[in-house]
């Protein structure tokens, strides 16, 4: 049986002090610094060493999915695969298509993190300089890594910069299935262990209207509506930042099958430049 998100934090409380970050107005605020390994805190590996964990800060919350379960899920999965991290998890903006958290209100919220997971759904938010204020923190270095609904997050702003963020640009997804996943680029570090052939679990195919120029496709799936074939893996070169990103992500199952999970650590381990 998975254990809790509870749990896990308080397996990490007899390791190190809980991290708690100051938040105001929210609904559902969630920030935690959990520490997976006892190893990760023996401090006596440099901060600049590929054996240091990597800091983890995921952004998660809003419309359509059990967000919980998939953070629980996640951060399992980079156990099981022996990478050290050290997570921070703010869940804010409750469960509807629109809400600015506060979290990012401070300038500095990406400092000191060596990889932003973006796995939130608030399709309807639209301020530009809300936006902003996430996509310039990328821009200048910090990267990412963006899950399923985080392409149709901020899908009504006018504004051009966090598709352009993402890589991709989509609007609208087609019916749950089982899709094939074809391997483009078998030779990128995040692909190499990735099975061929592969379905996904039942899972939403997103329609991908434009791949922006810094983006480089990794693995793609057919529609079974219109037999077009969409990205559905890459990565993309952000001003100075890495971004990994995936389409696929909306079912338990999803999150639940070890080649998916296996597939996100890998890219959040090269996101972050290990």
């Amino acid at each position: 049986m998975m254990p809790s998100l509870r749990s896990l934090a308080l397996r990490s409380l007899a390791l190190r002090p809980l991290a708690l970050r100051p938040l105001a107005n929210t609904s559902l605020a969630l920030v935690l610094s959990i520490c997976l390994l006892p190893s990760l805190v023996r401090g006596d590996e440099p901060a600049t060493s590929d054996n240091a964990p990597i800091n983890v800060l995921l952004i998660t919350s809003g419309c359509c999915h059990d967000y919980d379960f998939q953070s629980k899920s996640l951060q399992l999965a980079a156990e099981k695969a022996g990478v050290k991290i050290v997570w921070t998890v703010v869940s804010e903006g409750g469960k509807g298509t629109d809400a600015e958290i506060d979290f990012y209100d401070n300038p500095d919220w990406a400092s000191g993190f060596d990889v932003v997971v973006h796995n939130e759904c608030f399709a309807s938010t639209t301020t530009p300089e809300y936006i902003r204020k996430i996509t310039t923190a990328h821009q200048k270095g910090v990267p990412a890594v963006v899950i399923h609904c985080a392409m149709h997050t901020y899908r009504d702003a006018k504004i051009d910069d966090w598709r352009e963020f993402l890589g991709v640009t989509s609007r609208r997804h087609e019916h749950q299935a089982h899709y094939g996943v074809e391997v483009v680029n078998a030779e990128h570090p995040v692909m190499r262990e990735f099975p061929e052939p592969y379905a996904t679990p039942m899972d939403e195919l997103y329609v991908i209207e434009k791949v922006w120029p810094n983006t480089t496709v990794l693995a793609k799936s057919k529609s079974q509506v219109t037999d077009q074939w969409h990205p559905v893996v890459w990565t993309n070169q952000y001003g100075d930042a890495r971004v990994f990103g995936t389409t696929y992500g909306h079912s338990r199952e999803t999150f639940e099958d070890e080649t998916y999970l296996a597939m996100l650590v890998r890219g959040m381990v090269w996101a972050a430049g290990r």
